[in-house]
């Protein structure tokens, strides 16, 4: 992807993406793989990554969640089941039009991710996650319930990336009762994990600035399928745009095409 030292002035940066599979490339099958973008994000972090995929034959969808990509106050009047129900949505899509389906995520999109593996193990090959979130060491969100009544927002987190002149084009703000909601879902989705059953390709940043060390153990402990972690030694948080995205880009796509095999 080329270096981005400004935010584009066009309007659709933020726009969801969905590409038909092309099974004359895939051996014949119609193989889809779904991913799903972070808390205050938006697409624009995940299209790269699907263009990869699209041109290797598989259908791609990308969708945008509820309150991201337009402003954060927007997002504070949006929950986690609204970002599930879009993510649902575009399953749903995906896996009536293909014969085989592979999920994928960065962030809080890997979370919403393994909640998809999760309530639909029998219908997802693999999972793909790229610094995903599902717990924190960090003391100030038990702070949450109170101060999201009394502080609309704090600083954003979007951007955290290492490749100069890259920018996620994410809120600058972080709308806190979203957040919360986000925080509420994670122990139901952690006590679900061992119901992800399928293969699952795991992706984790030397240093990452947004999610911290709680993550890792508690996914790669619970889930029931097989686990690989990948060591991503020069990218920060949002990988899928930093310096290790053509790793990511390479090895999700034999990830892809090693589970749907036969």
């Amino acid at each position: 992807m080329a270096e981005q030292t400004q935010a584009p002035s066009s309007s659709d940066i933020h726009a969801p993406l969905s590409v038909p599979a092309r099974p004359e490339l895939t051996g014949g099958r119609r193989i889809g793989v779904l991913l799903s973008h972070g808390f205050t994000g938006s697409p624009y972090s995940m299209v790269p990554w699907g263009r990869s995929l699209a041109d290797l034959g598989y259908a791609v969808e990308v969708p945008r969640l509820p309150g991201h990509g337009t402003t954060w106050q927007e997002m504070n009047g949006t929950t986690w089941t609204d970002w599930y129900a879009e993510v649902s949505r575009a399953f749903d899509k995906i896996r009536a039009e293909n014969d085989v389906v592979v999920v994928a995520g960065l962030s809080m999109g890997g979370a919403l991710v393994l909640r998809l593996a999760a309530d639909h193990a029998e219908d997802i090959a693999g999972v793909v996650v790229v610094n995903p979130a599902v717990a924190t060491k960090r003391l100030d969100v038990k702070l949450l319930p109170v101060l999201k009544h009394l502080v609309r927002s704090r600083p954003g987190i979007a951007s955290d990336i290492k490749k100069q002149g890259v920018a996620e084009h994410g809120y600058l703000r972080t709308p806190l009762k979203a957040a919360h909601s986000m925080f509420r879902a994670w122990p139901t989705l952690v006590a679900d994990l061992p119901k992800v059953t399928a293969p699952v390709l795991y992706f984790r940043s030397t240093v990452d600035h947004v999610v911290d060390a709680a993550s890792q153990p508690l996914i790669t402990s619970r889930v029931s399928g097989p686990v690989t972690v990948r060591e991503l030694p020069n990218s920060y948080h949002v990988a899928t745009l930093d310096n290790d995205a053509q790793l990511i880009f390479d090895e999700s796509a034999a990830f892809v095409a090693r589970v749907t095999a036969g």
